[in-house]
């Protein structure tokens, strides 16, 4: 005997199909958490080479530095530069920046009539 299918969706074939659409979900819930995890690994890269360039510059100027203080011009240069000496004979001159004018405030309607005929 052959037994005839019902129209619609039985309830084996709901489960079915929900229990596929959860899969569907938890797995795009993974792929999302990798795809920002991944993102915040670049970053920290980036910002772990930015600090390594960085430090390698420093480590440039530094080696720079050590190797001006091996020699006695670096050395007398330094000295100079950081305690203001100077050799015996020698005049230190300090150079003083002027001291900038100050601009003068607005004047009163009645000094400006007075300044417009010289007074």
């Amino acid at each position: 005997m052959i037994k005839r299918r019902r129209k619609g969706f039985d309830i084996q074939s709901i489960l079915i199909v929900l229990g596929l659409l959860v899969l569907l979900l938890w797995l795009l819930s993974l792929l999302f958490g990798i795809v920002k995890k991944e993102e915040i690994a670049r970053h920290a890269a980036e910002s772990a080479k930015r600090d390594m360039e960085a430090l390698e510059k420093r480590e440039n100027i530094l080696s720079q530095n050590l190797k001006d203080l091996e020699t006695e011009r670096g050395r007398e240069a330094s000295l100079r530069e950081t305690y203001g000496v100077a050799l015996p004979g020698e005049e230190v001159i300090i150079v003083v920046e002027p001291e900038a004018e100050k601009p003068l405030g607005e004047l009163p309607l009645w000094r400006k009539i007075l300044g417009f005929f010289g007074l």
